[in-house]
């Protein structure tokens, strides 16, 4: 029978994306941020040595749900490419600010490692639910929220804090992330939010300032890079 049918586990390491705001924009916007947040990714990936056209993407209208192939490193995924990122995202709304757009790109991402099964609307199994989770937590989402110079919002799930993040390989420092536990539909979620200050980390405490406000693009833009372990 079909329901009996045995589907091979795959363990990986899953990634999460979602753009903050994206229906406050009308659709021209909409697409702006779509193509954006692709070239973000894709430079980030290029900078660890990947390439996103080998990923298995579920994508929606404000972001994607990647699993990304076996084999694959996780402790560059969770440190480079994240400040990779935090680069590629700072240089699009540098531009954006000068272009007077209306918004800037602020994302929000969450990364795990799990098992999984293909499925016919996607992956299916913990790993998926948990990434997701994680990137719909409250805490995530108030992190860009109450901080309008942040473009990154990131969370890791404990498992993969434990095994790659600690261990020293991976390019973010430990006591740069806040632990948190999510309840949601009556399950609970432990991760690792990415809520050290880059100004207060960096040599000489630089940041860059403009206009505060609502999060358009003259708002401070904190440099990720400095949270680089020294």
């Amino acid at each position: 029978m079909e329901g009996n049918e045995r589907h091979p586990l795959h363990y990986r390491l899953l990634m999460a994306v979602d753009i903050q705001g994206y229906s406050k924009r009308d659709t021209s916007e909409q697409l702006l941020a779509q193509r954006q947040l692709s070239d973000a990714l894709d430079r980030a990936a290029r900078g660890v040595g990947l390439d996103r056209s080998r990923w298995d993407k579920q994508v929606g209208g404000d972001g994607e749900l990647a699993t990304l192939p076996d084999g694959i490193d996780p402790a560059p995924v969770a440190g480079d490419f994240v400040i990779g990122l935090a680069g590629a995202l700072r240089e699009i709304n540098r531009a954006a600010l000068d272009a007077g757009a209306r918004f800037r790109l602020r994302v929000r991402l969450a990364l795990h490692h799990g098992t999984l099964t293909a499925g016919p609307f996607g992956p299916a199994g913990d790993a998926p639910i948990v990434v997701q989770r994680l990137l719909d937590a409250g805490p995530l989402r108030r992190l860009l929220a109450d901080d309008a110079g942040r473009d990154l919002a990131y969370v890791v799930s404990d498992s993969l804090f434990e095994d790659v993040v600690r261990t020293g390989f991976c390019a973010l420092r430990p006591d740069a992330f806040t632990a948190v536990k999510v309840t949601a539909k009556g399950a609970v979620f432990r991760g690792h939010i990415l809520t050290g200050r880059p100004a207060a980390l960096a040599p000489g405490g630089a940041e860059r300032d403009g206009p505060a406000g609502d999060g358009g693009p003259g708002a401070r833009v904190l440099d990720f890079p400095a949270l680089a372990a020294r």
